[in-house]
């Protein structure tokens, strides 16, 4: 089955909210340090944009790899660690970077996970949110460049099948 690609959102529009959300860190962390934890593998392209853009003394970054949903679509409830960070993160504020949220349950277990290992603080950003699919309503998102609708989207990281992650823009998969 061939698929096609509708522009959802332009790449100048995401550029734009990649900017005007690290303003609003850079603002929120003034004077501060910050270590973003990117997931993999989606988070990684927006992480990226985001870190060249923010002007604190020290951004570090690390990343994790998780999984909820096995071989199918939809999340199974069932959250695996594939790849954990690679440094401690006593003491440090948390960023955590993700491309997209939607029912919230692997972020509820990884940011869990995640304050048990002491952190000073742990903030929450992503790129894209569905609010309408949210099963786990106590994940508060700190920083969201845009929320939409429960369509499927593609690009700027998010893939299927693993294609797509290198579109400039978030665009939604239509069949032909």
């Amino acid at each position: 089955m061939a698929e096609r690609i509708r522009v959802l959102i332009p790449e100048e529009e995401v550029n734009r909210k990649v900017r005007e959300i690290a303003a609003q860190i850079n603002h929120d962390y003034q004077g501060r340090s910050v270590h973003m934890i990117s997931v993999l593998k989606g988070g990684a392209f927006f992480a990226c944009e985001l870190a060249k853009r923010l002007e604190l003394p020290e951004v570090t970054i690390d990343f994790m790899s998780v999984s909820s949903y096995g071989a199918g679509t939809e999340s199974s409830g069932v959250v695996r660690i594939i790849k954990d960070l690679d440094e401690p993160i006593e003491g440090k504020n948390l960023l955590i970077v993700e491309d997209i949220i939607d029912s919230g349950r692997t972020l509820a277990y990884l940011i869990e996970i995640l304050k048990k290992r002491n952190p000073a603080s742990v903030r929450l950003c992503t790129l894209l949110d569905k609010p309408s699919r949210r099963v786990i309503k106590q994940v508060k998102v700190d920083y969201t460049c845009f929320s939409i609708p429960d369509e499927f989207v593609v690009g700027f990281g998010l893939d299927y099948d693993q294609k797509y992650r290198n579109l400039p823009y978030i665009g939604v998969v239509e069949p032909e």
